[in-house]
């Protein structure tokens, strides 16, 4: 497990002083350190592996936002080609050091640009990072660069949560997300509806520190990104409330949402 002083806790990292310098690496960069302590045992990844191997078909696959490689590695252990994009430099050194990370081309870049050659039969983008793209133009811009990428047949995968403003109180929330025996994740946020923008700063409180990871999303409804794949050529082929294939309903928290090209 990675530790943090408490000095080193409160220093920012070289060219990162606060929200108003956000870049894309921003967020991956300040927690790459311990994404996996995080996030690296979510329950639902091997579903999730599962039901992108499927949607595959042994073809190309890229993954936009690869980090640390919970999905992709599995999915290389399949015999799966699999290629990654990422903006921040520090998650993709953590997928070079396990087991395979080194064997996975990754494209340092933003992910609306996509910087990659070739075509793919699936392209994804999983846990809400593609509302990491900070604008309606830059998603939309994702979404028509996918298009171009994916092989005849091919399908573009999004994994998010479904916006929940009743979280808000007075347009802020203050919350404790996971409590463990010798650590706390703690998360303050500030909601700006008109950009429909959330910023929000993770302090991992430990007895030798705090680690903070700051966050900001452009979130956007499903119906939004409806829209923008079909500006971009896609469709909507199918949409589950989980990686289970669980249908997707008024009460579902998240989404899986699975688009085609419209001349596939």
């Amino acid at each position: 497990m990675n530790h943090v002083t408490p000095t080193e806790s409160t220093v920012p990292h070289a060219g990162i002083t606060g929200m108003d310098e956000w870049g894309p690496a921003t967020y991956g960069d300040r927690i790459a350190r311990y994404y996996d302590d995080l996030h690296g045992d979510r329950a639902d990844t091997a579903e999730a592996v599962e039901r992108l191997a499927t949607l595959a078909e042994s073809g190309r696959v890229l993954e936009l936002g690869i980090g640390t490689g919970r999905i992709a590695l599995p999915l290389a252990l399949r015999g799966l080609e699999i290629h990654g994009v990422d903006a921040s430099e520090g998650m993709v050194e953590k997928l070079r050091e396990k087991p395979g990370g080194d064997s996975i081309p990754v494209s340092i870049s933003d992910f609306a640009d996509l910087a990659v050659e070739g075509s793919f039969s699936l392209i994804f983008v999983v846990f809400n990072t593609f509302f990491d793209l900070m604008t309606q133009e830059r998603q939309l811009r994702c979404f028509e660069n996918v298009a171009t990428r994916l092989a005849p047949g091919g399908r573009f995968v999004v994994e998010a949560f479904v916006p929940d403003l009743s979280r808000f109180d007075r347009e802020q929330r203050v919350s404790a997300t996971r409590v463990e025996l010798d650590w706390v994740l703690l998360e303050t946020t500030v909601h700006r509806r008109h950009e429909q923008r959330i910023d929000s700063m993770q302090m991992r409180v430990r007895e030798d520190g705090i680690q903070l990871s700051p966050i900001r999303l452009r979130y956007a409804f499903p119906s939004e990104l409806d829209l923008m794949a079909r500006l971009a050529g896609l469709r909507l082929e199918a949409r589950w409330g989980g990686w289970d294939r669980r249908p997707f309903s008024a009460d579902s928290a998240q989404h899986v949402s699975v688009y085609a090209r419209t001349d596939a």
